[in-house]
């Protein structure tokens, strides 16, 4: 191990001890001796603290022993080439890193983000949580978990709050648990340890994950405990130069794990569709999880084909074959769309077709006040203009998205919440509302630099797919709001920057399936079969998503499955492809638990 001089790595002598034999007992402390084969229940699962195991058997064991839908760990690991011996099909040596911070030294202040407020978690904070556990694809803690630990001295769990009277929502926004092994196991060296960061990808505020390290690295240091390490996956280069910059330095240290669904990916090594987007990917794994056979046509475009038991479907991410091309039309053509819907008696904004000389689209204006301009066949919300009041701006942007499709629409601008709703199989499957982005100011950077900013965190956290484009649009909402480009935004002011709420184009999702009401559900099972599509999207725009309001503003035959986890979108879209394989779906409510 290569250290920096001057560095602290008090208690190293754990991982030296790792070369002792197994029968030996772990090393006396001057207290009470060292308990032996300890294993914390952390709500996702169990950290097992192998160095605390006297034989290889008993920790694969226990490893073995995982719960249902849960991700054990086995930490600090001696000798793991003996321990996987002993059940060589079963475990696996986890793909990651093991960073110390050195607390009996001095360590970085926790830099305060504004607006945040540190907390430990508290009873009734577990669905706030696995809101972000999900939202990375990380195992939930179980129910009514946090009341369970609260007198447990082994256990620290701190959440960030955003608050409301800073301009938040008062959500949890943040999330980090610590685990202290003086109090788990009368540690003789003194060892606490990081596990299970997440930091909600939708977060305003920059800083979440760091101020959540350095607060819990505060605490185990008043504790006097010597160190805190944490495991990372070896991939996590974001991650990995954060807490090098934070002093966190790598030694040698090993982790065990069961294989099962939810970790598939870390032992199954790389795959050929690792060239999909997030769209294609999703769906391509929960086919390859149920023994779908899958062939990649072109991965750039998202296109693949699932065969099993001599049914072969072609599909392009979440359009399959089993979409007619006249749904798709039916789709496609947005004032098509309105007409069907509002045939059957399903609301829909009025709306006409821009005339060549757009000499109709000012008396619609007139007639409505505020309106929407976009092109009547597209997606991603390219070319779209929401909430235009003048001449000018209608105009505009008719131009701009005539360049995109020569057929414009101009459209009664609808105020409300931009709710989207997957339907498969004329079933709801998930629901979210989609928010503009928004950006906070620091007093110190301009608008554009704090957009830039944002749009780095959103294609960080959508895997590339979210990005605010620098366009004529985007500089409409920040003159709107009485600034330009190159202004510096006050501190803790939002601005929103888009008018549209499309994740392509940096909005953000919440998910709000279980909130939505009854009528909003039917409306959008209805519309499914008017245009006779078996998987579709339908844009909402609805005062509350748990009110009966709503008016539906377009269809996507082509909607992003991955944008609704945890909701089991495409687990459903494979029950519709291959209904023979519904019973080998490993949707399980969780996927894999990664440090995030």
């Amino acid at each position: 191990m290569v250290t920096k001089k001057g560095s602290d790595l008090t208690g190293t002598r754990l991982h030296l001890a790792s070369l002792k034999n197994w029968g030996e007992p772990p090393t006396p402390n001057n207290d009470d001796d060292v308990k032996e084969n300890v294993s914390v229940d952390c709500g996702w699962g169990r950290l097992i603290f192998g160095q605390t195991f006297t034989s290889a058997k008993a920790l694969a064991e226990m490893v073995q022993d995982e719960g249902t839908n849960r991700r054990d760990v086995a930490f600090y690991v001696r000798e793991p080439h003996v321990v996987l011996a002993t059940a060589p099909q079963v475990l696996f040596l986890d793909p990651s890193h093991t960073f110390r911070l050195g607390l009996t030294g001095e360590i970085a202040a926790e830099a305060p983000v504004d607006g945040i407020r540190i907390r430990p978690a508290e009873p009734g904070d577990e669905k706030k949580v696995n809101r972000l556990y999900r939202a990375w694809s990380m195992v939930p803690v179980g129910d009514a978990f946090f009341a369970r630990i609260q007198n447990d001295p082994s256990l620290k769990v701190l959440v960030a709050e955003d608050q409301p009277a800073d301009g938040g929502t008062g959500e949890v926004v943040g999330v980090v648990m610590g685990v202290d092994h003086k109090a788990a196991f009368n540690d003789p060296d003194n060892g606490s340890s990081l596990w299970a960061l997440a930091v909600d990808p939708q977060a305003k505020n920059p800083g979440i994950g760091r101020a959540l390290v350095m607060h819990l690295a505060g605490l185990f240091k008043e504790a006097e405990r010597s160190f805190m390490d944490l495991s990372v996956m070896h991939d996590n280069k974001e991650a990995i130069s954060l807490y090098r910059k934070l002093g966190f330095e790598q030694i040698p240290v090993y982790t065990i794990k069961r294989k099962n669904p939810i970790n598939e990916k870390l032992f199954v090594g790389p795959t050929e569709e690792s060239g999909l987007n997030v769209y294609a990917r999703i769906i391509v794994n929960e086919a390859k999880r149920r023994g779908i056979l899958v062939e990649i046509e072109d991965a750039d475009a998202g296109l693949f084909r699932l065969t099993y038991g001599g049914r072969s479907i072609a599909c392009r991410e979440a359009l399959s074959e089993l979409t007619t091309a006249v749904a798709m039309s039916r789709c496609d053509d947005k004032a098509v769309t309105r007409r069907l819907l509002r045939n059957v008696g399903l609301r829909a904004p009025d709306q006409i077709s821009v005339a060549p000389d757009d000499s109709n689209a000012i008396p619609f204006l007139e007639k409505h006040g505020r309106v929407v301009v976009k092109p009547a066949s597209g997606e991603q919300g390219h070319g779209v203009a929401v909430d235009l009041t003048t001449e000018e701006e209608v105009l505009q942007a008719i131009a701009y998205a005539r360049a995109m499709c020569d057929h414009v629409i101009i459209e009664e601008f609808v105020k409300g919440q931009d709710l989207r709703i997957i339907v498969i199989d004329e079933e709801v499957v998930a629901a979210a509302v989609r928010r503009p982005p928004v950006i906070r100011g620091d007093g110190e950077h301009t608008i554009d630099e704090l957009i830039a900013k944002l749009s780095r965190r959103r294609r960080n956290a959508t895997d590339g797919e979210s990005e605010i484009p620098m366009d004529d649009e985007t500089e409409r909402c920040v003159r709107l709001a009485g600034y330009t480009m190159g202004d510096v935004l006050p501190q803790d002011e939002t601005l929103a920057v888009r008018k549209t709420a499309n994740l392509h184009t940096g909005g953000t999702i919440h998910d709000v399936t279980d909130e939505l009401h009854v009528s909003l559900r039917s409306a959008a099972i209805e519309a499914a079969r008017v245009l006779d599509i078996p998987v579709v999207g339908f844009d909402f725009m609805v005062t509350d998503p748990a009110q009966p309001g709503y008016a539906i503003i377009e269809a996507n035959e082509r909607p992003g499955l991955a944008n609704h986890e945890p909701q089991p979108t495409a687990e459903k879209f494979i029950d519709l492809l291959f209904p023979q394989t519904r019973s080998t779906s490993a949707k399980t409510g969780t996927r894999a638990f990664e440090e995030k």
